[in-house]
């Protein structure tokens, strides 16, 4: 799974209620277009190159998988569903609001829509010093120049004045008390894109499961009789010394972290794919090292329904995974949530996303981390 692209916006606003404005703004990128994971200071400024009303502005920066031109048609619908209208003409003009994209990772782009580093940038102390507040390690691909340096030889002298502190939709969202997040499901559900997602949005650190380099896996599908107890104790170990190697790596003070899976999972399949001999024996070696596992703060259980895990099996195209029956993921999510049952000192939250899809669709995500905000506070 790829990165998300790192993309700073500015904002401004000269008309109307200006503040209103800027804060529904961000509220509208976050919900819509993109993670906005920063959010700089507010100031006024003096109307840039025309004869207008002061400015409100400020800056983001968001995290997106969206292209820059599906950044740029986004940012356009939420101008228009914030007021503006584009009449047309040419030059500066007062506005309800204003966004511009000015950087793109580190990308130079240059197209009929789009010139990406803002090729004014350098020049407007009201996106510079807003820039400054969000604190993050730009380098000027072209200028080869921080923002620091950038604003040392601005010679745009306009007084830019401290209005207030912004808070961002993330300011009071604390994943830090929960340590530890395991998030699960079954094959096909999107755990690891989640953990990846969620763990970059947060600066968190990741486990994530290496089910890749098991030799038995593809063996499995082909013959499960023959290869279940291999498979079902090779995971064991796998995870039992990625677990113990990966989180002695941690300083549990500072560091949120987010795994793709949690240490039982390994039970849970083994009930399924093993016969009952063979699972009690298996069940006695999981006990043993059970006990000396990190427990997770916080469970998040990916239910998602059997036709859609089977779609999306299809769509990510691992060819020992073609063959996986429906009977055998019902088993699996079967197995899920007779475990979660179980488990009354496990702190759960089972978020249903059957009908979500949280890499395309902003609002899906964000209606996830709204689930966990509200996890937090109860």
């Amino acid at each position: 799974m790829k990165s998300q692209n790192q993309v700073i916006l500015s904002i401004g606003s000269n008309q109307g209620e200006r503040l209103e404005n800027i804060t529904q703004c961000i509220d509208l990128i976050h919900h819509q277009m993109g993670t906005v994971i920063g959010v700089s200071k507010l100031y006024e400024t003096p109307s840039w190159g025309f004869d207008s009303a002061a400015f409100y502005n400020a800056a983001v920066v968001i995290h997106t998988y969206k292209s820059p031109q599906q950044v740029l048609d986004c940012l356009m619908i939420i101008e228009k569903q914030l007021g503006r209208v584009r009449n047309g003409q040419s030059g500066y003009q007062a506005r309800t609001i204003d966004i511009d994209i000015i950087s793109f990772n580190n990308d130079l782009i240059e197209t009929e829509s789009l010139q990406i580093p803002h090729p004014q940038m350098q020049h407007r102390l009201f996106v510079l010093l807003p820039m400054k507040d969000l604190a993050i390690a730009f380098v000027h691909p072209i200028l080869n120049k921080t923002v620091t340096e950038l604003i040392d030889n601005c010679q745009d002298k306009s007084e830019c004045q401290l209005i207030l502190d912004l808070k961002g939709p993330l300011a009071n969202f604390d994943l830090q008390q929960f340590r530890f997040i395991a998030i699960e499901g079954n094959i096909g559900v999107g755990k690891t894109t989640l953990t990846i997602k969620i763990a970059e949005d947060f600066m968190a650190k990741t486990v994530l499961e290496r089910f890749s380099d098991n030799s038995f896996l593809p063996k499995f599908y082909q013959d499960q009789s023959r290869y279940a107890f291999s498979l079902e104790l090779s995971f064991l170990v796998d995870r039992h010394q990625q677990l113990s190697s990966d989180m002695a790596q941690f300083d549990w003070s500072k560091d949120c972290v987010i795994g793709d899976y949690h240490f039982f999972k390994s039970l849970i399949f083994a009930k399924v794919t093993l016969p009952e001999d063979e699972f009690q024996l298996y069940s006695k070696v999981f006990e043993m090292i059970d006990t000396a596992m990190p427990q997770p703060g916080l469970f998040l259980y990916l239910y998602q329904n059997t036709e859609r895990l089977l779609q999306q099996i299809k769509q990510r195209g691992r060819s020992y995974e073609q063959d996986i029956s429906a009977a055998y993921l019902d088993k699996i999510n079967e197995g899920y949530l007779t475990y979660i049952q179980s488990q009354t000192n496990l702190n759960v939250l089972v978020i249903d996303v059957s009908d979500l899809d949280f890499v395309k669709n902003q609002s899906d995500y964000i209606s996830i981390l709204e689930a966990i905000q509200r996890k937090i506070k109860t």
